[in-house]
């Protein structure tokens, strides 16, 4: 299975990664902490190399052994899948649900820094993130000149025209989906051309289209508001660099055509997936742009601090977003982050992992409803912005996925197809 294959090659290739980064940066963390910061260094080293050591040669899961706020969350999961009554009994790397594992790796990884002051706090996946970003310049400035046109006459749009351009931006944004940096172990993912140009090649890509509904969501959600309720929408965040960007610009569009008075956006709180938005990438990405010089891109990011600053636009990270429990769990294990996801009115999961949590990461028949597959998890209405890149979908009309497996063998994995599922909620 893709499981395997990620467990056995991918997260290896990760691992040596994040141990070669830190061998890296000796230099620096010599220059900054003196030798301490060259200590913490190789203790983190070693625990990276033992925690490769027990991937590959799949040894139990072991307990963690950190005082972190979330510690008793994780290994309370792990005597969960201990006790499963059709478990293996004690869970090894490559004796469990996929999604715990993977998790469960990059947990791994925060801790060797975590547990080793003075380099704690440093992001192991930053300078990736980064490369990310400039690499897709290109791209970041086709996008932002585009958007800053529409602006300037936005308010002449007619019904039919915003909706056309809301559908535009929301495959920018799916398609912004393909730059994630675990998919590809690290390697180069950025986006290199205007994503404007092929979106009309793209939409044979998109399996299940319910970009109406989400636009319909809205229209709704903008008729019946009143002076104390705003309409809000909030973005579950995934992969920072260029589909960062496109986010933000579906974001500023929906204030800017008034379909949204406020936008929530909600990320990682740990370096998280190699590519994951931290509070950190999410600030720095604005800046970026902001003194950038060029000046559609730097106009964006000065309007963008402005959203921030008014309060418009909000970040917020929880814990529970780098816990390994899918999302049917939340409203148990994090009811205040499922009671604040209540109160919006449209809800967008950016990617595959959110994805994954979505639906349990089960094997699903290929044609049961999303709705089934979210399992209770139904805080408001719901949409998943997604490409695939793991063998789990669902919501496909009868036959479809059969027919695209004739003939793309690797359709589920390979970044080219992409949803935009919709859920309406209870």
């Amino acid at each position: 299975s893709f499981a395997y294959f990620t467990i056995k090659d991918r997260l290896p290739q990760i691992l040596t990664r994040v141990i070669d980064t830190l061998h890296r940066h000796k230099n620096e963390f010599f220059e900054e902490h003196g030798e301490k910061g060259v200590e913490a260094e190789k203790r983190a080293i070693s625990f990276l190399s033992k925690l490769r050591n027990e991937l590959q040669t799949d040894k139990p899961v072991t307990p963690l052994e950190d005082e972190l706020p979330d510690a008793v969350l994780w290994n309370q999961y792990l005597d969960y899948q201990r006790n499963l009554p059709n478990g293996s009994g004690e869970p090894s790397w490559f004796q469990s649900p996929w999604l715990y594992v993977e998790c469960y790796m990059y947990r791994r990884i925060h801790a060797a820094l975590a547990q080793n002051p003075p380099i704690d706090n440093f992001d192991v996946f930053k300078e990736g993130k980064a490369q990310n970003f400039f690499e897709s310049q290109e791209a970041v400035i086709a996008l932002c000149t585009y958007f800053q046109e529409l602006l300037k006459n936005i308010k002449d749009l007619d019904e039919k025209q915003l909706q056309e351009e809301l559908f535009k931006l929301l495959q920018v944004s799916l398609w912004g989906n393909k730059c994630d940096l675990s998919f590809s172990a690290g390697q180069d993912s950025s986006q290199k051309s205007s994503p404007l140009q092929s979106l009309e090649n793209m939409v044979p890509y998109i399996l299940v289209n319910d970009m109406e509904k989400v636009w319909l969501v809205l229209v709704n959600a903008k008729k019946n508001r009143t002076e104390r309720s705003n309409v809000r929408v909030d973005i579950v965040l995934d992969n920072a660099g260029f589909e960062l960007v496109s986010d933000l610009v579906l974001a500023d569009f929906l204030l800017s055509s008034k379909l949204a008075d406020e936008v929530y956006f909600h990320g990682k709180s740990i370096p998280w997936y190699v590519s994951d938005t931290t509070k950190h990438d999410f600030n720095w990405t604005i800046k970026q742009l902001g003194s950038a010089n060029h000046m559609w891109m730097s106009r964006c990011g000065i309007n963008w601090e402005g959203n921030l600053k008014k309060g418009v636009w909000v970040f917020c990270d929880h814990m529970f977003w780098t816990l390994p429990h899918d999302f049917s769990s939340m409203s148990e294990v994090a009811p205040d982050l499922y009671a604040e996801l209540q109160k919006s009115n449209l809800l967008l999961f950016k990617g595959d992992l959110n994805y994954r949590k979505l639906t349990g990461d089960r094997k699903w028949e290929y044609s049961i409803s999303f709705h089934q597959a979210l399992n209770k998890f139904h805080p408001a209405p719901l949409c998943s912005l997604r490409t695939l890149k793991s063998d789990t979908q669902v919501g496909l009309k009868p036959g479809q996925g059969e027919q695209v497996q004739a003939s793309e063998p690797e359709w589920m994995v390979s970044g080219k197809y992409g949803v935009v599922q919709f859920d309406a909620g209870l």
